[in-house]
């Protein structure tokens, strides 16, 4: 099948790499590069990056295919006449007049089992909310978001301390595999497109910092999400000796009712802390201008005492 594959994130890269395997890659459309780092160095996105390592390609990045350049790059698309466009976090929204170029359309690699969790951030969001199962759906594109008819479907469980970053590459392998099978189920009739129940629908809203700050006021359970959740990046985050200490890893020590005041170290040998209700165990973390460490090697020159409060 001749394909024109859109994503940007690595969560899309492993889908790049299982189609180019199988199929004849037309073109590759990822977002512009942007200012990273420190010194703001102009960085490619990982999909434009594989794509120039592995030769595939030619590789586009349009500001907007809806403004602008849009239209030019429309009818580049037209001119290459694919047979499906495979989109993966591309990170923009496609016009009409392009998802009704391919033949068998657009298939979206969707991080959530459809209708459920629609929107910007599913894999985060699912961690978030404490699901125990997530999936990958692959669907066919429409104008709204994420409401087109919905093609198959792979459920994943969650592990009980997976945090969204581990899930993010388990769910990039399946998918990956997912919309493999898809393409060749379009190809031979065999998978036939399902509409979605509004009903069921939820959101998964985009992540953003001011959701990090740890607020140990809360069950046990929602600050083990959150970490979890947030977990490598933006990062969920407290204080520590009047130092930001970002918490990458974690566990639940304790469900039973109050060990101590919210916030406080209960348990220092393991870095245990106090919530509302329960014991939230500390089990990665990294100090404000230190490096990323196991718990157990930050504890080495950073004991906490029992009674101390973080945040």
């Amino acid at each position: 099948m001749n394909i024109i594959f859109m994503g940007t994130p690595d969560f899309a890269v492993k889908a790049l790499e299982k189609l180019a395997a199988a199929h004849n890659i037309l073109a590759v459309f990822t977002q512009p590069d942007k200012p990273k780092g420190r010194k703001y160095l102009l960085t490619p996105p990982p999909v434009k990056k594989y794509a120039l390592e592995n030769g595939i390609g030619p590789v586009f990045q349009p500001q907007s295919l809806r403004r602008d350049d849009g239209p030019e790059f429309v009818e580049k698309i037209r001119e290459l006449a694919p047979d499906c466009i495979v989109v993966a976090a591309y990170g923009q929204i496609l016009p009409k007049t392009l998802l009704e170029i391919p033949k068998y359309g657009c298939v979206n690699i969707h991080g959530s089992l459809l209708p459920k969790l629609r929107g910007a951030a599913p894999i985060q969001r699912s961690v978030l909310n404490g699901d125990r199962v997530t999936g990958i759906t692959t669907m066919l594109m429409g104008e709204g978001l994420d409401t087109g008819d919905m093609l198959e479907k792979k459920e994943l469980e969650i592990g009980e301390d997976e945090t969204s970053a581990e899930l993010f590459d388990r769910m990039a392998d399946a998918g990956a595999e997912l919309v493999l099978h898809t393409l060749e189920g379009l190809e031979k009739g065999t998978v036939v497109p399902v509409k979605q129940d509004e009903s069921q629908a939820t959101y998964a809203a985009m992540i953003t910092k001011d959701m990090c700050l740890i607020d140990f006021d809360r069950p046990v359970r929602e600050v083990h999400c959150q970490i979890r959740g947030l977990s490598d990046s933006p990062c969920a985050y407290t204080t520590f000796r009047g130092k930001r200490l970002k918490v990458y890893h974690c566990s639940v020590a304790s469900e039973k009712g109050a060990a101590g005041e919210p916030g406080t170290v209960v348990d220092a040998e393991h870095f245990g802390v106090a919530c509302r209700e329960g014991v939230i165990r500390f089990t990665e973390v990294q100090a404000e201008g230190g490096k990323r460490l196991k718990t157990a090697d930050f504890l080495r020159g950073n004991q906490p005492e029992k009674g101390e409060k973080l945040g």
